[in-house]
């Protein structure tokens, strides 16, 4: 994995001012890439590629970047791991072509050479971010992955085009001058992240994953051009969907164990030491097994402990492990190591970022790195196999629910949200040796506050905005924002499906994985030079996960059915299945304990007014009720919080 940086300056300034702009900009990258560094520069033309290397894949000299073609037409700078490079390399040797090292990185340079830029692309099995300036036709092409793994912002500074695998890339170009765009902080109280394309700034965007952005001199300055897909989930997904057969389980899973099988196997090709994060859960358990099966000698896995009972999910992955034979490591995280990391969370995630899990994933990634350069994870199971609880609860329940009158549904509703929580907590307790283990959950309070604010729902699509969604009313919020519109209001877009609860596995695939999932692992894992593999994102993997049948995703309350069905062959069941946990942290204690004076000040209504930004009075509301044990505000306050950390951070 690596950083990448560039620009078009159309002043066309000398060689010296160009390199050290360029000089500047990928020096902001270093922590993602501290084993090499290149720059090329065409002062003709203004343009300019950075990058910085973290050596995985031929740690020698010939995986150098920037890397030209052998024909010198492209040059090209990658922030990129392509899985499949031994076959492709292979079909490009057939054709002639022969190779100086045995970089993934010469291996798509061919590529783009024999096949073009978006063929090339089309072929790729990988997670990347790249930059190729094509010599011929005088053009930059900007490139993400299917998934969104790997970030890519870019954005004009005046008459400078500017472009970067993070935005401290951009911010260290003297001519950059930032503007913080409202409308996409009212986004980021919404989701907790800032959805793609937006950024938290006027004028930059980040390129969507699976397009490819094409800029010429045509393009004038200040105008960004529209991304072209090169793969569409949507199509993916009506196809296999469509194409569905008879399913018979015992042939599903042994494709599945197959594919799946493939996916981990390709995502074990390294020359540094590699490992994986292990929670217990289904999906890390799974990726596991599958190394453990596929690789030789024991794989290397990694967890973090909690000293609260409540979020400690370590016993259950040194079971797994145990039973894997695994090599297995663990740090216990107090309150205090967790609370170290949140000063540098802004600055880590370089706009607002509001996921808590955030802290245990950047903890778990200083531990996993002083041990390998490349870790494994199951990211991605829950979107493609249907592991969130919403998508059981609107199969089971909402076509029931939505035959009532919306008005009783109210009345239910206020019912259920006027008990607290933790009387939910205590009640759920005392009810938990007789309740079937498919409804034993960890803090069913908050759940069933979760499931009141979707009664009075109008419709699914209603049901899904609402669970997605922290802040219901985000103008109401930030001062002097419209909320833009995203993939969420425009239905048209989506998929035309069978089921309709898939539209939900959809839209988290598309937003709430790409912006929030990927997002924290890439900065959290890149922070500290870990490489993240998700073998769940592998497009064949993907694909057959939609042409798998929904009631074979979530069957009878339980979700990612066939996944635990696989993994069962492999671990026993009695290891692995519990319920659904998450990556949680204390939040709502802390903010009543240790970081409540941290909390006030940042939340102090003299600060919110003098800033401009924040309406005071419905963060004070949030606030005292917190800390009055009225309701746990915890998530909704998180994101205030990140909000305020990061103005102090860069705006001042």
């Amino acid at each position: 994995m690596c950083g990448i940086a560039g620009l078009w300056d159309r002043r066309r300034p000398d060689e010296t001012l160009l390199s050290g702009r360029l000089d500047a900009m990928t020096a902001a990258l270093a922590h993602r890439g501290p084993d090499d560094r290149g720059t090329f520069i065409d002062s003709e033309r203004g343009v300019g590629l950075g990058h910085r290397r973290l050596a995985v894949i031929d740690c020698s000299p010939t995986g150098h970047q920037p890397m030209p073609s052998a024909d010198g037409r492209y040059v090209v700078v990658t922030n990129s791991e392509l899985y499949n490079y031994v076959e492709l390399r292979q079909q490009l040797k057939r054709t002639g072509r022969e190779f100086r090292g045995t970089s993934d990185t010469e291996v798509l340079v061919a590529g783009f050479e024999r096949w073009g830029v978006r063929r090339t692309l089309e072929r790729a099995n990988g997670m990347f971010a790249l930059a190729v300036w094509d010599n011929q036709e005088q053009c930059l092409y900007l490139a993400r992955d299917r998934f969104g793994e790997k970030p890519l912002y870019f954005g004009w500074a005046g008459q400078c085009l500017l472009f970067g695998s993070e935005l401290k890339a951009l911010r260290a170009h003297h001519d950059f001058a930032p503007r913080i765009d409202r409308d996409a902080i009212a986004l980021y109280f919404r989701h907790n992240c800032i959805p793609a394309p937006h950024s938290v700034y006027s004028g930059v965007v980040k390129v969507p994953p699976g397009c490819l952005v094409r800029i010429d001199s045509t393009c004038p300055p200040g105008t960004l051009p529209e991304p072209e897909a090169y793969w569409s989930l949507a199509e993916v997904a009506e196809a296999a969907a469509l194409g569905r057969g008879r399913f018979d389980l015992d042939s599903a899973l042994a494709e599945l164990d197959s594919v799946l099988g493939q996916a981990v196997r390709i995502r074990m090709r390294s020359d540094v030491a590699l490992g994986a994060f292990l929670s217990g859960g289904i999906d890390s358990s799974l990726v596991v097994a599958l190394m453990q099966a596929h690789g030789r000698g024991k794989v290397r896995t990694f967890t973090i402990a909690f000293d609260d009972d409540a979020f400690d999910e370590s016993r259950h992955a040194a079971a797994v492990a145990a039973h894997l034979g695994t090599a297995h490591t663990e740090l216990l995280v107090t309150a205090e190591d967790a609370l170290e990391a949140i000063p540098s969370l802004p600055r880590l995630y370089d706009e607002p970022f509001a996921d808590s899990s955030q802290i245990p994933q950047a903890v778990l990634a200083r531990l996993t790195r002083g041990h390998v350069t490349v870790a494994l994870s199951g990211d991605g199971g829950d979107e493609l196999f249907g592991g969130y609880n919403r998508y059981a609860f609107a199969a089971a329940y909402w076509h029931r629910l939505e035959r009532l009158p919306r008005a009783l549904r109210r009345v239910a509703a206020g019912a259920l949200d006027i008990v607290p929580p933790g009387r939910w907590d205590a009640l759920a307790e005392r009810m938990s040796p007789a309740l079937p283990a498919r409804l034993r959950m960890r803090m069913p309070g908050a759940k069933i506050h979760k499931a009141a604010r979707v009664l009075g729902a109008e419709g699914l699509h209603d049901v899904y905005r609402l669970l997605a969604s922290h802040e219901h009313d985000p103008a109401e919020l930030v001062l002097g924002a419209v909320e833009p519109l995203t993939l969420l209001d425009r239905p048209d877009s989506w998929p035309v499906l069978r089921e309709p609860v898939e539209q939900m596995l959809y839209l988290d695939t598309m937003t709430y994985l790409p912006d929030d999932i990927l997002t924290k692992v890439d900065r959290a894992t890149m922070a500290v030079n870990l490489e993240t593999r998700l073998p769940f994102l592998d497009p064949a993997v993907a694909e057959l996960a939609w042409r798998t049948p929904f009631s074979a995703k979530v069957h009878d309350g339980t979700g990612k059915w066939m996944l635990r069905k696989l993994l069962h062959r492999y671990v026993p069941a009695e290891l692995v299945e519990r319920p659904k946990a998450g990556f949680g942290i204390p939040l709502g204690q802390w903010l009543r304990g240790p970081l409540r004076p941290w909390a006030e000040e940042l939340l102090d209504p003299r600060r919110l007014r003098r800033q401009g930004y924040l309406s005071p009075e419905p963060v004070r509301r949030l606030w005292e009720s917190h800390q009055a044990g009225r309701r746990d505000r915890a998530y909704e306050l998180w994101d205030v919080l990140m909000f305020q950390a990061w103005l102090d951070a860069w705006a001042a």
